[in-house]
Order: C-alpha cells, then structure tokens, then sequence
C-alpha cells in the first residue's frame, strides 16, 4: 500500500482527519479535486468568475460551486481547504432538537459525547465573538425586539483573527506552530477568499499542521472509484484540470477516509455501489440527505447612504420562533455577482400561481425590478438573510441517467416520502424580509430559482450518509465506519443526521474529532 489512509476531500472532515491520524503516526495523502489557493490568489471580487466560480467544463477554478440539483439550489466550496475558504467563519454549536433525533437518539448521549469535541474545534479554529456591530445587526436587533424575541439577538462566534487591522504577527494559536497571521480590517471578503490572512481557514490551521507532520495533499486530484484489492482499497483518479479526464493515477491505502461532502462522497459511493466494486453499501445511500431547511432572501437600499458591505461575512442572528434562526450576511464592496440570482419579493402562491404572480409584478414594476437586479453597487446597498430551521425535513438523492443529458449518470432529488417534503417559501423568512426592508426603507428580494422555478436554495446540504444503529437505519456506525466495509469511513456533512439550524461547519469539525479520538494510534494499531 502507498498509505495507511487516503482522505478524499480536504473539508473540515477530511482536514481533522488528516491531522489526527498523522499525529498518531500514520503515513496519510489528501487527494482534493479542487486547486491549491493562496491568499493572493483569491478574487478581488466575485466578478472575476474564472477564480470566484467551480465550473471546470467553462474552465472556471474557484472556490464557489452552485449546483441545481432538481428542485433545490445548492451552493457549496471547493479547494485545498474545501468549504473553509469560501465560508462565512460562523462557529456555532447546534440546539438540543439536532442531538434529539430519531435518526440516532438511541444510540448514545451525543451531547455528552461531543461536548469535548467541540471544545477542542473551538480551540483548533480559534473561535471568538464578534464585536463589531453593523447597521445590518442594528436593525436585526430592532426586528428582534418587535417580535418579542430580543432575548435570542446575539452577535456571531466566528474563526477569524481579529487582533490589529492589517497588522501582522507571530502563529497566535499553536504556540508558533502556525503561520503567521494578519489582524481582519472587516472588508466583508470572507465568503469570496479572504486575501488578507484573517480568516481561519483549514490551510491556517488543520492542514497547515498536518502538511507540517508530513501529510501529502495532492491537488486537482479527482477520485472516480473505489476498489477493494487485497490488504486495502485502490483509489483510481484523474486530474481535474486536465481535458478529457487525463493525468490518470490510482492511490493505494490500508483505509480510506471520504471526506468530499454530500455533493463528492455520494457521487462516488453510487458509482461504486453500482458497478460492484463496493458490493455491500447499506440500501440508506441517499436518504435522509438535509439542506438545513433554509431559505435565502436580500434587502436592496434604495441609495447609497448606508455600507452594509462594511463588516465580517456574518455578525450576528435571532430567533423568530423556537425553530427558525436568521443572520444577515453580506459581500464585500464590488462583489455584486450574486443579485443575478435575486429578483421581485413575491409572497405566496404555491408552485403554480407564485410564478404567474411573480411574471405579473415584474409586468406592473418594471423600474423597480431593474432596481433589485442592478449589479454594479449591490454588495454596498444589499443585505441577505440566510434563515435555518431545525425542524424534520429531508429528501432523497438517487444516482442516474437524466433524460436531457443520458451521456453519464448524476445526482437528482426525489421525494423521501408524501408525508416528509422541504417547504421552498418559508413563512419565516419571508417576514423577516418584510420587516428588515420595512425598518431600512429597501427592496425585499427572493431567489429568482424560488419564484420561478420552485427551487428552494441552500449554502449546507447534509445527510446521505447518516448515522444509523444498523446498515438497516444508516450508512455509518456511531464511530464512522461504514457498514459492510471494513477500513472505510465517512467523515464530513453527509453523516449529519439531522438539520441543525445553525452554519454546520463548527459540528462537522467536532464529530470529526471524535471519530479520530477513537481510531488507535499506529504503533497500538501494530501492536
């Protein structure tokens, strides 16, 4: 074997893993398909599509991957760092109803079980409270107060080094282990690459570390297959980059760590399933797969007396009710790209009359349309609201031929059950759109994927991969292990059993850890 463990996929899963299981000792590569980015590297601004987008097929190599995927809209990150570099920085621990499910409530105390873990991911992404207060916060807290739920406001716990605007020092978190850091002059970059040594990404921390104890990355490296040959798994790849699938090469490793996300890992573990090489997958593959329950709208200033692109990604959030949680997010100054993806705010109508609803108000406002989709100054004038719910909803991912593109097979959704469905309006968000843009006189704006073509949209899909007590109930056991196939293990956000109403990215990291926590150090493993 070439290694004692192979991550596919370099995310907040497969960064943990890689540093723990090197520190116990074992030889580990990181295969990642996306591009190794450098502060430098990143956008100025979202603009610049061929570094802001993933698209290889229109030779784009970002950071950012917007995926339709039947009736949702996912966004999600890639590169060495994977969701880390394009991320919000929100470290938030999940409420009780996520350790509450049925999905794996019976199983242990996870609470209790992961409460260490996520101390140790806080410490690791050098998690701290913002304190920066913005007229978006201002006027989240306002909407707060109104609606009797003041005492749920509270600003963000990010990743971020703060310290002093734009000056450098020594690794302030690793005892000089790290690399050096640069103090955050709140330019609102976080989420298009943060170019000024602020942000704590995977390569700041996780992977700086383990590529230091001698982790091999290995970049633009695309896992097509899994193979079981004797004494561990063959990985076949090819290059990203590369035209027509080329620069072909197979790793080999005693174990194998998939940690490419809900959009990587499923793909892969389909393919196998379906052409033998991993025979015995549980027939759970795809189900119970989670967007958080979200919905995505924007508040658009009528001019431009107010910066609301000043400040980190995400500042601050409340609670409208015991299941809803909404933040104000924002992009920097000249990142506009994204109200391309915004349009009229049209309330109700279900999936047939809120299109007809939506075509009707554009024909009767059009000035005040152009208004909203107007690019240049967006980012300056515009708040979004990311709204997360915990309540139990999911559907599920199959892997086949689509009728308009038979050439290859791919992901597409279906309904779980009649009775379980992932609402696309969500009323929640909906008000809160209406009583932002009421405080702050601006324009409510919905995704244009939801009026028109009934696609919800969320930046978290989980699930496909949950825990489960059996391969009856689910894909892993409670240490990530996947049953049926000795030496391979899944870790990242498709294990997620549930939504969790907040950013994922903190929990992620901390099931990671407890994973690692309970995989034997080499020499024991030798022993």
């Amino acid at each position: 074997m070439d290694y004692d463990y192979v991550i596919i996929g370099s995310g907040f899963g497969g960064s943990v893993s890689a540093y723990r299981l090197a520190q116990k000792g074992y030889k580990v590569a990181v295969l990642e398909a996306g591009k190794r980015m450098a502060d430098e590297d990143f956008p100025k601004t979202n603009w610049n599509v061929f570094k802001y987008l993933w698209l290889p097929a229109a030779r784009c190599f970002g950071i950012m991957r917007i995926t339709p995927l039947g009736n949702m809209l996912i966004l999600s990150g890639t590169g060495v760092g994977g969701g880390s570099l394009g991320y919000a920085c929100t470290l938030l621990e999940p409420p009780d109803p996520f350790y509450q499910d049925a999905q794996w409530a019976d199983m242990r105390d996870w609470k209790t079980a992961l409460a260490p873990h996520f101390a140790t991911a806080k410490e690791m992404l050098g998690v701290t409270r913002c304190t920066n207060v913005t007229p978006a916060d201002e006027t989240l807290k306002a909407i707060a107060e109104d609606q009797g739920r003041g005492d749920t406001f509270k600003m963000q716990d990010v990743g971020i080094y703060f310290g002093e605007p734009e000056e450098t020092v020594p690794d302030p978190y690793f005892d000089g282990e790290g690399p050096e850091r640069t103090g955050c002059k709140l330019c609102g970059g976080c989420m298009v690459g943060c170019r000024n040594n602020a942000k704590n990404t995977l390569p700041k921390n996780y992977l700086y570390l383990a590529e230091k104890l001698g982790v091999e990355v290995h970049p633009v490296t695309t896992a097509k297959l899994l193979r079981e040959v004797d004494g561990g798994y063959a990985v076949d790849t090819y290059r990203t980059t590369a035209l027509f699938k080329g620069g072909r090469r197979t790793f080999t490793a005693k174990k194998i760590v998939l940690s490419a996300g809900v959009l990587g890992t499923l793909p892969l573990l389909f393919e196998c399933q379906q052409r033998g090489t991993l025979p015995n997958l549980s027939e759970r593959l795809g189900m119970r797969v989670r967007t958080n329950s979200e919905a995505l709208t924007a508040i658009t200033a009528k001019n431009d007396d107010v910066d609301y692109a000043n400040g980190i990604a995400i500042t601050s959030s409340y609670y409208p009710d015991d299941v809803t949680h909404v933040e104000p997010v924002r992009y920097p100054r000249g990142s506009d790209l994204m109200s391309f993806f915004l349009s009229m705010f049209v309330v109700g109508g279900g999936r047939l009359l809120r299109p007809l609803k939506w075509l009707w108000t554009l024909i009767r406002h059009p000035i005040y349309s152009l208004r909203i989709n107007w690019p240049f100054g967006w980012a300056k004038r515009s708040t979004v609201l990311l709204v997360m719910q915990t309540l139990d909803n999911s559907l599920r991912l199959l892997y086949r031929r689509r009728w308009f593109w038979p050439f290859r097979k791919s992901l597409s959704t279906a309904q779980e059950n009649k009775h379980d469905f992932i609402p696309i309006e969500m009323p929640q968000a909906q008000e809160s759109t209406r009583r932002f843009a009421d405080k702050t006189g601006g324009m409510p704006s919905n995704s244009l994927a939801e009026v028109t073509l009934n696609m919800g949209s969320t930046a978290h899909i989980l699930g496909g991969c949950a825990i489960g007590s059996d391969a009856q109930h689910g894909v892993i056991d409670a240490q990530n292990r996947v049953y049926g196939h000795e030496g391979l293990y899944i870790v990242d956000g498709s294990t997620m059993p549930a939504n969790l109403g907040v950013n994922p990215s903190l929990t992620i990291t901390a099931m990671a850890e407890h994973a690692m926590s309970l995989i034997p150090s080499k020499d024991d493993a030798d022993a």
